[in-house]
């Protein structure tokens, strides 16, 4: 790829004796980590950041808008371009800086083909590592790009791209608000309203007698006949780690009916909860379809008296409790024996249902948006390959997401 910056080029970030979790502070430069690399965009909450004096030292590893952000080991296929404001920020030493020449390539379009499909099935394919791919600049530097010459086109190519991305993050940000308002109604309705005692009608149990507790497994990698031309959603905690919203609607993998007959938990309803139980414990969804789970989860079945949205918002509210009961030093694991004698608040029948009228609103259009997110982002990795070839022309695209933004909005088909 000779379409980087000739001073700069790719680079990996400062190498852990030049930076450790210990020099963190509260008011400083931001600082990058492979946890805040979103889908082409930085995520802003929770970031790390170092005082003036690192800032300076570090100096060579700051970003400016244009640079693209990989993550250097583990999910080697994730990516973030990096807009005005993240100017001056920094990247870690677990990220690889990609800076792009100008007169050659638009940054935004080079981000864009990072993002396909195929060139993420590519960069984990060529990933060095046994148990931990890792990527590296001279494997980067190595990667051929197929581009128009033009750079005006390269630009309005990765502005139509750009107008869906701009669609799926309006779902993103309104799904925030939708599960705020979610986190807000359980809250006030039994989090503040029991601080003087029980109403009438509500009692104290424990979770294990609320709904079923079960957890999973992975059929054999070395069979074939577990895995090849599977239909049955197989979630591991990596599923749910890149969700916009706490809704599982399919599986990075899928089993057959053989692998499914491995696992004996089998085949979990729709609605069910699943609770990562390591690595690390926390994540949290409510699967929209039928999913077989592996070790990593505990899974609840909500087929008693509390439903599932009032059972993920007190798992949510609950974690430091939840987390308090695992075991191991490592890779803490919260198990189901450990799990189940956790104490919940059981409401009354009327209670949960008046949550429910309100809840089950919002959940809904967080499906809403998710699927139609999904079916944009399907339309942005079908269009990108076909203007690259000449196969599609850019008047023509451009008429194309118009019609699927528009046809989302007027139908309310998602």
């Amino acid at each position: 790829m000779n379409l980087c910056d000739p001073d700069a080029g790719i680079q990996t970030g400062p190498f852990g004796s030049q930076l450790h979790q210990k020099d963190y502070v509260a008011i400083g430069t931001p600082i990058i980590t492979v946890e805040h690399l979103g889908e082409n965009h930085i995520l802003h909450d929770g970031v790390p950041r170092v005082s003036d004096e690192d800032r300076n030292r570090l100096s060579r590893y700051l970003l400016r808008p244009g640079d693209i952000v990989f993550s250097r080991v583990g999910s080697v296929d994730r990516r973030a371009l990096v807009r005005r404001a993240e100017d001056g920020w920094l990247f870690s030493g677990r990220c690889l800086r990609v800076r792009p020449n100008p007169e050659k390539i638009a940054a935004s379009f080079l981000s864009y083909f990072f993002g396909l499909p195929a060139f993420k099935e590519h960069i984990r394919a060529i990933a060095v590592g046994a148990t931990m791919p890792s990527l590296n600049t001279e494997l980067l530097s190595n990667v051929v790009v197929p581009y128009p010459r033009d750079l005006d086109e390269q630009r309005a190519i990765a502005h139509i791209l750009s107008t869906l991305d701009d669609k799926i993050e309006m779902n993103r940000k309104m799904n925030e608000t939708l599960e705020a308002i979610a986190q807000a109604l359980f809250k006030s309705r039994f989090t503040y309203a029991t601080k003087d005692g029980l109403p009438e009608g509500w009692r104290v149990s424990i979770i294990g007698d609320e709904v079923r507790v079960v957890g999973g497994s992975t059929p054999s990698t070395a069979k074939s006949d577990f895995w090849e031309g599977g239909t049955f959603y197989w979630a591991t905690p990596k599923d749910l780690s890149t969700l916009m919203s706490p809704v599982l609607l399919n599986t990075e993998r899928q089993i057959t009916a053989s692998g499914l007959e491995e696992i004996s938990s089998g085949l979990l309803p729709p609605g069910t909860v699943l609770l990562s139980s390591r690595a690390p414990i926390g994540y949290l969804a409510i699967s929209e379809v039928p999913v077989a789970v592996n070790q990593g989860f505990i899974a609840m079945v909500c087929d008693k008296e509390l439903p599932n949205h009032y059972v993920r918002l007190w798992a949510k509210e609950n974690m430091e409790a939840i987390r308090a009961n695992a075991n191991g030093t490592t890779f803490p694991e919260i198990s189901k024996t450990n799990f189940r004698p956790l104490p919940v608040l059981v409401p009354s029948k009327p209670a949960v249902h008046e949550f429910l009228r309100q809840v089950e609103p919002l959940h809904r259009r967080v499906v809403s948006n998710l699927k139609e997110s999904r079916t944009l982002a399907a339309l942005r990795d079908t269009l990108l390959p076909k203007l690259i070839s000449g196969e599609l022309r850019v008047k023509d695209a451009r008429r194309e997401v118009v019609g699927a933004i528009e046809g989302n909005r007027l139908t309310g088909t998602r």
